[in-house]
């Protein structure tokens, strides 16, 4: 059978604690062979130091800017007054910013990775947020200021060469959460699988609502036999 080149990938490495432990309980015992990382995250020095110790887990750049605080000193019309990004998930319906400020923050994110030591492997951002057609030049300058690729979405069909896999699937989310969203991955094109395993520790309810969902993500990526035509 064909082989296929199959990312599974999971967001917000260096968020909590308690998704650092899932993420890698997820790679070792698990599936997961990609992880992106929240520079901005509370947890991020211990990321980079599992990253270090486990090699095999390709790591990226998870790109925040409807979370959190920024990174560089230039960002301060992107956040509300208590200092974090004044951006949400529902950003298409919020006032873009100047994709220069943008291309600054996500600039020393990027850079705050690579002062880690760790290899870039590619980016991708919360919310998919670097699709905002206000700003989706952005990651495609980044793209290409630091030879990378970033997560496949279809508003960025344009760029095809910089996709990180010739597809991208989000089903593996809330109640697409299950064996089934796994075993309907078909042989063909490279395809990235988006996922959020995480244990729960004291300061994620605080973070996110998308809690109980997390827990079962990590057990069905532990326990799902990987095909063999996956590679």
């Amino acid at each position: 059978m064909h082989k296929t080149h199959v990312l599974i990938n999971a967001d917000d490495f260096g968020l909590t604690s308690g998704v650092n432990t899932g993420i890698l309980d997820s790679h070792l015992k698990g599936i997961v062979n990609s992880a992106t990382m929240m520079m901005n995250g509370y947890a991020v020095d211990e990321a980079v130091t599992l990253a270090k110790l486990h090699p095999g887990l390709r790591v990226g750049v998870h790109l925040a800017l409807t979370w959190g605080r920024p990174l560089a000193k230039t960002s301060t019309p992107l956040t509300k007054e208590d200092g974090t990004f004044r951006y949400t998930n529902r950003f298409l319906t919020e006032a873009a910013p100047d994709p220069e400020l943008v291309y600054l923050e996500w600039k020393a994110q990027i850079e705050a990775f690579r002062a880690t030591g760790l290899s870039l492997h590619h980016l991708d951002s919360h919310h998919h947020v670097h699709g905002w057609p206000a700003i989706q030049d952005v990651i495609v300058r980044l793209a290409e200021e630091y030879d990378t690729t970033f997560r496949a979405l279809t508003i960025l069909d344009a760029r095809r060469d910089l996709w990180v896999t010739e597809r991208f699937s989000d089903q593996f989310y809330g109640d697409g959460v299950s064996r089934a969203t796994l075993d309907a991955i078909q042989p063909g094109d490279s395809i990235e699988v988006m996922v959020h395993p995480a244990d729960i520790d004291e300061i994620l309810p605080s973070v996110t609502s998308y809690l109980v969902q997390r827990l079962l993500e990590k057990q069905l990526l532990i326990d799902y036999e990987r095909p063999d035509w996956w590679v």
